[in-house]
């Protein structure tokens, strides 16, 4: 007997290992690199020829600077752009709202202007830099992320005003281990974003986040554990406004440089809108640095209980599809 479930263990352990050997194989990876060593030259050539449908790809992109202005489509989904250096493996592009499009008869929009736009749905991105380096005036997205569960790690998001929208009702996004640095409301948008262990500095006098979160979501954007700075001049800095009156935004466990201003946040007034103080949701928790004194923060503004901060959990925030089981 003992036997027979010896031999059977062996059966089921050596299917299992072929069937991971397989899933394995199945994984496909692209190389770019500029010096045609690779399978392409181009990153945009190489999410062209990935079929995402089939196999697992991974793009893997070698040093250098690619001025390309990128888009994976929708018909990409699990697609991996994986760089060989976070800092040498640079995709930058310069495009701004307000510039003639030469494909339209209008001028680009903010949310046209990215450098990288993620369409498809469980990207993911990780060891290298995306950059917009229009700072001349106006908004330009460096990363527009619509698709849903996006990841993206030990990454640089540069650029000004604008830098990053995380747009799409209702996706979810997790950004962690990534400097990010702009302007004015240089992270923006719509979803449900965490951003853990993240450097997060400010290059004027301005406003970190304006998020526009829809009413009938429970939580906008998080950062936890992350760090705020600026540059030397930088003194007068906001953590957010409401671009919309439901925009929700948490920082929790974080080190806020002196730049930041002691009443925090700033309500951004709105002809459009009724007062957004009285719908937005703005809260800090645990949070240490010279700019976290809360004795002088906007009444409307929340300093989390030790219960109410417990709730922000990656698995209470991202719990559809348990996103929140894939993020590591």
């Amino acid at each position: 007997m003992m036997k027979y479930i010896l031999v059977l263990f062996f059966c089921v352990f050596s299917v299992a290992s072929i069937d991971a050997q397989l899933k394995k194989d199945l994984d496909k990876k692209i190389t770019v690199a500029q010096d045609g060593s690779g399978d392409f030259k181009t990153v945009q050539a190489a999410i062209d020829a990935a079929n995402t449908e089939k196999e697992s790809v991974v793009i893997y992109i070698k040093k250098g600077i690619y001025k390309e202005k990128l888009v994976i489509p929708s018909s990409k989904p699990g697609l991996k752009l994986l760089g060989e250096s976070k800092d040498n493996t640079i995709i930058t592009y310069d495009d701004y709202s307000g510039k003639a499009n030469p494909n339209s008869n209008r001028n680009i929009g903010t949310s046209d202007s990215y450098t990288l736009l993620v369409r498809a749905d469980d990207v993911r991105i990780e060891n290298l830099t995306i950059e917009n380096t229009w700072c001349e005036k106006g908004q330009a997205v460096s990363l527009c992320a619509k698709g849903n569960r996006f990841i993206i790690k030990n990454a640089r998001i540069l650029g000004c005003q604008d830098t990053l929208l995380t747009d799409g009702d209702g996706t979810y996004q997790y950004y962690q281990n990534c400097y990010i640095e702009g302007t004015t409301d240089f992270i923006f948008g719509p979803a449900t974003a965490v951003f853990e262990n993240c450097v997060i500095k400010s290059k004027r006098d301005s406003y970190i986040t304006a998020a526009s979160t829809p009413e009938n979501q429970q939580f906008g954007y998080v950062f936890l554990n992350c760090k705020l700075i600026a540059d030397a001049n930088v003194t007068k800095v906001f953590l957010g406004r409401p671009w919309r009156p439901y925009a929700k935004t948490v920082f929790m466990n974080c080190n806020l440089g002196s730049h930041i201003l002691a009443e925090g946040w700033n309500p951004w007034k709105d002809e459009r809108f009724a007062d957004k103080t009285k719908t937005a949701f703005y809260a800090e928790y645990n949070n240490k640095g010279k700019g976290a004194k809360t004795d002088k923060r906007v009444a409307w503004s929340h300093q989390l209980s030790k219960d109410e901060a417990a709730k922000y959990t990656l698995k209470n925030i991202f719990p559809k599809d348990d996103f929140w089981k894939k993020i590591r």
